[in-house]
């Protein structure tokens, strides 16, 4: 029988255009790339040339990078009291939603929001009924994934049943499954470093949202450490759950087949090779 290939990629630069992404993701060695498909940083989302859009298929059918997943925007809150913020959220987000299938993405990520100014009830109902408007506006292929957050203040998906309390409200195909960020785990007070606190989470995600619809895995060291509600990616062995716990995490029956993507720290060329190099030798 054939050995599984792993999936593991990192989050590319679309510099230059937005089939460089898949080009830069092949000269890492990756299979499978996460992108930004326009400034993560504003309002407004240029249109991506045709050409730019035919390459990047091409060479992801070529150079077989599966699956390509797009993170959302950091703009977006579905969770705002703000009205004018809210309506721009959703707006956006159907944005994302048709450049993936313009794409063809296979995901879309998103951080559902934060209620700063309400309790996260409040604003979990709210991020259902923005959701629900998204979801009315019509049908794409690419399915969007909810990503666990870090608990800072006001953060409304921290928790594995605040995610399920999410999807089951919003109750529409449009949400394909979860992405779970290690990093985001540990700080909001799951101790995946050791076995207890691992079989937690697990436990957790096979009650509430099922492990067929974990489609990825965040692989990020966190910085600031256990239960700090700091949402601060490190090098892979340099942060709090170090390179043990994460071994024991991408390894473990329950998500050793789930691709993984790397969001650690780009100060240098450098970074991103060897943060894969020390994920490789840990699988």
């Amino acid at each position: 029988m054939s050995k599984l290939i792993r999936r593991l990629g990192v989050h590319t630069s679309i510099a230059g255009g937005v089939h460089l992404s898949i080009e830069r993701a092949k000269e890492l060695g990756c299979n499978t790339v996460q992108i930004f498909s326009h400034n993560p940083r504003q309002w407004i989302v240029k249109e991506i040339p045709s050409d730019s859009i035919l390459q990047f298929k091409e060479l992801r059918k070529s150079y077989n990078i599966n699956p390509v997943f797009i993170h959302t925007s950091y703009l977006i809150n579905l969770a705002a009291s703000d009205k004018n913020i809210l309506e721009k959220s959703i707006e956006l987000l159907i944005q994302e939603m048709d450049i993936a299938d313009l794409l063809d993405a296979d995901c879309v990520i998103l951080h559902t929001g934060s209620a700063s100014q309400d309790s996260e009830e409040v604003g979990r109902k709210r991020a259902i009924e923005a959701l629900k408007r998204v979801a009315r506006n019509k049908v794409w292929r690419s399915k969007l994934l909810l990503e666990n957050t870090a608990g800072e203040r006001g953060d409304i998906s921290s928790h594995i049943k605040d995610i399920a309390e999410i999807i089951d409200g919003t109750g529409s195909p449009l949400i394909g499954g979860v992405v779970i960020d290690t990093c985001h785990a540990f700080a909001a007070g799951y101790d995946i470093k050791n076995e207890k606190g691992l079989s937690g989470l697990i436990k957790e995600i096979d009650i509430y949202i099922g492990f067929n619809n974990v489609k990825l895995v965040h692989l990020n060291d966190s910085k600031k450490g256990y239960s700090s509600h700091v949402d601060r990616h490190e090098h892979i062995g340099h942060g709090g759950i170090g390179k043990e716990g994460l071994k024991k995490f991408i390894n473990h029956p329950a998500f050793k087949t789930i691709p993984l993507i790397l969001e650690t720290p780009k100060k240098s060329e450098e970074d991103d090779p060897r943060n894969l190099k020390i994920v490789r030798a840990l699988l």
